[in-house]
């Protein structure tokens, strides 16, 4: 097998085959598709396996870009839907930003995006309401995915029908986050840095739009959302959603680095049978220095839509911090809710995620240095 069967004309053709759709609309997104699969076939080092997933992923993802815009001309309501952001979750990883998320997110008075829609977010044909096809694709999805990776669940914790990131959902425009961290495409990354988003976060939302239509009670909730992605495009964020306040959660990225280094050298793993702790810890290293020097600025020129939560205060009560938050973003807190997530995170809990800076060609004191100018402005 040969990354030759990996081209852009390739995978639009078989996207059409597969939904027996030939409208893609707008394909502003071919640029970064295209950007993104120079880079697998030149830089990824796929395994055979590796090649045939990712053909089978990208394929998938173009096939529900057909089936979003039949979705829309056939339903035009889909864009009346009016979406509301309370909120949008940053800070690196494991600086508590998936617990906060998944706190605010057990309120009944506002939505998320969950794990199973952000893989599946348009019903099959002839499924029902209940999406119980979806479901069940997700669950056996989460299930094989961590046979293959077992050590990830050390790292953060797989709910199928939980809240999950939404940066899932712009893996779809094929300017996300999500393919950096699944294999070895440093020139893609480098792009992405650059790139103007605006068009993938109107899409984006547009595919909250269509969660929303599918299922009604959502309608006048407010979307309380997550993923380090955003910092790659904070004022993009805060334009697309005029009421969204970004919650950055705050941890020495000493720490932080590392640690992502080590749950992508993880996930690489199952697309690569070549690859390179040192590079991927000096990548991380070099791509979360410049998100968070972006990060630094928009957040010193916007103040007001900008709520910082510390690591510490996270983990010592979490129940107060989440209260705190929900008031400084609108919304409701229940506490009774929150105390259930809690006991079913301590319960959820196992393993433990054991690795060293050294394993990624990094140091603390060096990444100490690196991230100095950070370090001073962390509330």
């Amino acid at each position: 097998m040969t990354t030759a069967l990996l081209d852009v004309d390739g995978l639009l053709a078989s996207a059409r085959e597969k939904t027996g759709l030939t409208d893609f609309g707008d394909e502003w997104f071919v640029e970064p598709l295209r950007v993104l699969v120079t880079a697998l076939r030149s830089e990824a080092r796929l395994s055979e396996l590796g090649l045939a997933l990712t053909r089978r992923r990208l394929t998938a993802l173009l096939a529900d870009r057909l089936r979003l815009r039949q979705a829309q001309s056939e339903h035009p309501a889909i864009l009346d839907e009016e979406v509301v952001v309370a909120a949008e979750i940053c800070g690196l990883p494991r600086t508590g930003s998936t617990l906060m998320h998944r706190l605010l997110a057990a309120s009944p008075s506002v939505t998320s995006t969950l794990s199973w829609e952000t893989s599946y977010p348009l019903p099959f044909p002839g499924e029902g309401p209940d999406a119980a096809e979806r479901k069940q694709r997700a669950k056996d999805r989460a299930e094989l995915f961590l046979r293959m990776t077992p050590e990830f669940g050390d790292i953060h914790t797989i709910e199928w029908d939980g809240p999950e990131e939404d940066v899932i959902l712009l893996d779809r425009t094929f300017v996300s986050m999500s393919f950096d961290s699944f294999y070895q495409v440093p020139t893609y990354g480098l792009w992405l840095r650059a790139a103007d988003q605006t068009q993938a976060y109107r899409e984006l939302r547009e595919w909250l739009q269509v969660l929303q239509w599918q299922d009604p009670s959502r309608r006048g909730k407010p979307w309380v959302l997550k993923s380090p992605h955003h910092l790659t495009a904070v004022d993009t964020v805060l334009d697309t959603f005029p009421t969204c306040r970004i919650v950055m959660t705050h941890r020495s990225p000493a720490e932080a680095v590392p640690s992502y280094a080590s749950m992508v050298t993880s996930i690489c793993h199952q697309y690569s049978d070549d690859v390179d702790p040192v590079a991927i810890g000096r990548y991380w290293r070099d791509r979360f220095a410049a998100t968070l020097r972006e990060f630094t600025s928009v957040r010193a020129r916007r103040p007001d839509r900008f709520v910082d939560v510390r690591f510490r205060d996270v983990v010592s009560d979490p129940l107060a911090e989440a209260v705190r938050v929900s008031g400084l973003v609108g919304v409701p807190a229940d506490r009774e809710a929150l105390s259930a997530y809690l006991a079913r995170n301590r319960a959820q809990r196992h393993g433990s995620h054991t690795y060293t800076a050294a394993d990624f060609g990094l140091s603390e004191a060096d990444l100490k240095r690196d991230f100095a100018f950070y370090e001073e402005v962390v509330p």
